[in-house]
């Protein structure tokens, strides 16, 4: 019921502005958010990177209902590709993108039109990018766009979640040679008919798409901070005879950052999820949704407001 109500008020603009104005939220918001600016996320990335391990960076700023700004949205990817590339950052980092931040609920072709141009300045810098999964309303104009993609940028990768129930058929259609997966939970509220609601299911989805994913000729990439389900990961890459560099492991900034550099530090690739930006309330309130503990800290500082 709490993480439901948390993912609610991700979309309240009441809340919205409670939070956002609590004197100490800024404070819990960095543990998950890497800074406001291009500038904040080359820091953050260059530290990650000397820690031996990779980076997606995610510019938020989704839910945009105005082409002029999912255009704008498009030049601040643009810009952090092409610093990317002119830093040397390139080789140990890529972007990920919400399709949503780029024209999704307004047009399917538009949408499509402008993560494009951010596949075309993620090959000019000669990187890579991969598209988040978002609403369960979404999801098959998200892998409509990600095919058109695949036609020009077969590098192009895509998130799965297993929270929902077509996961594992998603999977199964998205394993083959040059794919590349995400699999996550899935942060995101549903209706039961399309999605499992208790965490055992969802656990036990994540497994089952993890056994097609590392038994197909993709690249599976494990987005998760459970140390049951990497351990599975890692049992069903041996099964399969998969090289270390034909799998990672995926996990948010801020979380379990030793656990990250153990892993890479037994030879694993872990790539770090690194959200930046001004529009961090969606994806800070979906982070809580995952770890309510925080929320008393987030409550102490409203009442202080008050």
């Amino acid at each position: 019921m709490l993480r439901h109500a948390l993912l609610a008020a991700s979309h309240s603009r009441a809340a919205r502005k409670v939070v956002r104005s609590a004197p100490g939220t800024r404070g819990l918001v960095r543990r998950f958010v890497a800074g406001e600016t291009i500038d904040d996320a080359l820091l953050a990335t260059r530290d990650i990177a000397g820690q031996g391990l990779l980076v997606s960076l995610d510019a938020l700023g989704e839910d945009t209902l105005d082409s002029d700004q999912a255009a704008a949205n498009v030049d601040h990817y643009a810009e952090l590709l092409g610093r990317l590339g002119t830093g040397g950052l390139a080789d140990r980092a890529e972007v990920s993108l919400k399709l949503s931040a780029v024209g999704q609920a307004l047009d399917e072709d538009l949408a499509l039109e402008n993560a494009r141009r951010v596949c075309a300045a993620a090959k000019e810098a000669n990187t890579t990018v991969t598209l988040d999964m978002e609403q369960y309303e979404t999801v098959d104009s998200t892998l409509r766009v990600v095919a058109e993609l695949r036609r020009e940028y077969p590098e192009t990768g895509v998130a799965i979640q297993s929270y929902l129930r077509r996961s594992e058929e998603y999977c199964a259609e998205l394993a083959h040679s040059g794919s590349r997966v995400r699999l996550c939970k899935g942060a995101y509220s549903a209706p039961e008919s399309v999605a499992f609601t208790s965490g055992v299911e969802i656990d036990k989805s994540f497994v089952r798409c993890m056994r097609v994913l590392m038994a197909g000729q993709g690249y599976p990439m494990i987005a998760t901070h459970d140390p049951r389900l990497i351990e599975i990961g890692g049992a069903l890459a041996s099964l399969h005879d998969r090289d270390p560099s034909g799998y990672e492991y995926q996990m948010l900034y801020g979380i379990r950052p030793q656990e990250q550099r153990r892993l890479a530090g037994e030879g694993a690739r872990v790539r770090v999820y690194v959200a930046f930006g001004r529009e961090w309330y969606g994806y800070f309130m979906r982070r809580l949704a995952e770890k309510p503990s925080h929320l008393g800290f987030l409550f102490r500082s409203i009442a202080t407001k008050s």
